[in-house]
């Protein structure tokens, strides 16, 4: 689908002042009451959109809010053994920040737990035992714990319902989007049952042909570079040949949108297909492995480069914009509701990576989808009827302040330079990572929040968000 239209390109790269999306949607909120979404609750949500950013912690939040606006909302200063916390002023500047409902998520595979003690009696603790993306993407789909690697299986294998699933049976339309391949851990985990997430190809297929998902959007175009450039031979990593020529010659279920125009148009358009596969023109990610003077020749960061060091790529579909397309597509859809995922992907590359500058970008359009979000809410639909959801599958990259280690440190900076900042992990950990709701039952998900952690307060266990949506949808 492309339908002609005058080229309007914005790139990502902007300092200064929380962005427009991000000011009108918190004042949205401002103006806005909750006595209405209290009583909705009892009638359960008709939409349910659940944002997810992979790899996302307090302080991965923290580090876009310095650079973007010179303040921070979850830091700290604590000591071993927690007797002590020191709380850094706290100001939102991110829509989900005045969400009227706001805790903690464990977030620990089959087999695991998380100890709110000893994981403040020692710096170290949070980096064993942690989850992957495919186990976490599985239990905030499925409300079931499984082991790592495995997407919507138990232990033996067998098939675990997920929330799309139960959508469609109910007869919501479905979505998933994410800003790194399609057919990546998160965005399968809500779609397919595989027992190795790793396995691409026939993830991708079971996405294309044998599942009832409306749409499906993200990266991983075989014909693309990180530039979004043709290649000179097709990569398919993510895609198998017979699939994306399939997709190309209208051979599958779904309407292909390839170009940011597409995707924009969709966004507005009052008829849209009924299943669309929004394929964005790039390679693995939208933006973060792009080239650019924040690169090393090998790929690797360049110390202190400041985010949009590099040119945008100006062709691929921000985001936001494919969360707003994926949004009206779904509108469209179905009388009787939606449900969609949306993934910040990128956000856990960086942190593997130690990558600030790309950390703080992918952040940022997070944030900016969170707030498209609210606003297709205050526009489309309401907080009567529709509950909205901003989490994280897990951390990456044990992010903190400088000086970190044997105590927690909180991080420091100003509007428009790096944050000071200290890593201790390329990998994932299992710290707690934060969790706001807002809209029909939101309510349900706070009473849910039964953990007490010493310095973080309630938490919630990842498979109690999916089991109280279900709740709420009348679903054991």
């Amino acid at each position: 689908m492309h339908i002609s239209r005058p080229t309007h390109v914005t790139g990502p790269g902007r300092a200064g002042a929380v962005t427009a999306a991000i000011a009108l949607a918190m004042a949205l909120i401002a103006a806005t009451g909750g006595d209405d979404e209290e009583a909705a609750a009892a009638a359960g949500p008709r939409n349910v959109i659940v944002l997810i950013g992979d790899g996302m912690g307090y302080a991965q939040i923290d580090a876009a809010s310095l650079y973007r606006d010179g303040t921070t909302f979850g830091q700290v200063t604590v000591e071993p053994g927690a007797e002590q916390v020191e709380r850094s002023p706290a100001q939102a500047s991110t829509v989900y920040q005045n969400f009227p409902v706001a805790a903690s998520v464990a977030t620990y595979p089959r087999g695991g737990g998380y100890d709110p003690q000893a994981v403040w009696d020692s710096f170290p603790a949070v980096t064993e035992g942690f989850t992957d993306s495919a186990a976490a993407a599985t239990a905030l789909a499925t409300g079931e714990r499984t082991d790592n690697g495995r997407l919507g299986t138990d232990t033996r294998g067998d098939a675990l319902p997920n929330l799309t699933e139960h959508a469609a049976a109910q007869g919501r339309a479905t979505g998933v989007v994410t800003s790194v391949p399609f057919s990546h851990a998160t965005p399968a985990g809500f779609v397919v049952h595989r027992d190795d997430r790793g396995d691409y190809h026939a993830i991708a297929h079971e996405m294309i042909h044998d599942s009832d998902i409306d749409v499906v959007m993200g990266a991983g175009d075989p014909a693309r570079d990180a530039d979004g450039r043709p290649l000179p031979e097709p990569d398919h990593t993510y895609l198998a040949a017979e699939d994306h020529a399939a997709l190309l010659a209208g051979e599958t279920p779904f309407t292909l949108v390839n170009s940011r125009d597409g995707f924009r148009d969709l966004a507005t358009a009052t008829e849209t297909p009924r299943r669309v596969l929004g394929l964005a023109p790039v390679a693995a990610t939208l933006q973060y492995e792009r080239s650019g003077p924040d690169r090393t020749a090998d790929g690797k960061p360049v110390a202190g480069a400041l985010p949009y060091a590099a040119p945008a790529n100006e062709e691929v579909p921000t985001l936001p914009e494919m969360a707003e397309a994926a949004l009206n597509v779904l509108g469209n859809a179905s009388e009787e509701g939606l449900f969609l995922m949306v993934e910040g992907g990128a956000i856990d590359w960086a942190g593997h990576a130690n990558d600030l500058n790309r950390l703080i970008e992918e952040q940022t359009a997070f944030d900016d989808t969170v707030a498209a979000v609210t606003q297709w809410v205050e526009r489309e639909s309401s907080w009567d009827e529709t509950l909205v959801v901003v989490t994280a599958d897990h951390e990456t990259g044990y992010l903190n302040g400088e000086g970190a280690d044997p105590g927690w440190r909180p991080l420091t900076g100003e509007k428009g330079g790096l944050p000071a900042v200290s890593w201790h992990s390329t990998d994932h950990t299992g710290s707690l990572v934060p969790l706001y709701a807002r809209g029909a039952g939101a309510e349900r998900l706070a009473a849910a929040a039964t953990g007490s952690d010493p310095v973080r307060g309630a938490y919630l266990d990842n498979v109690d968000i999916p089991r109280t949506v279900l709740s709420l949808w009348g679903r054991d």
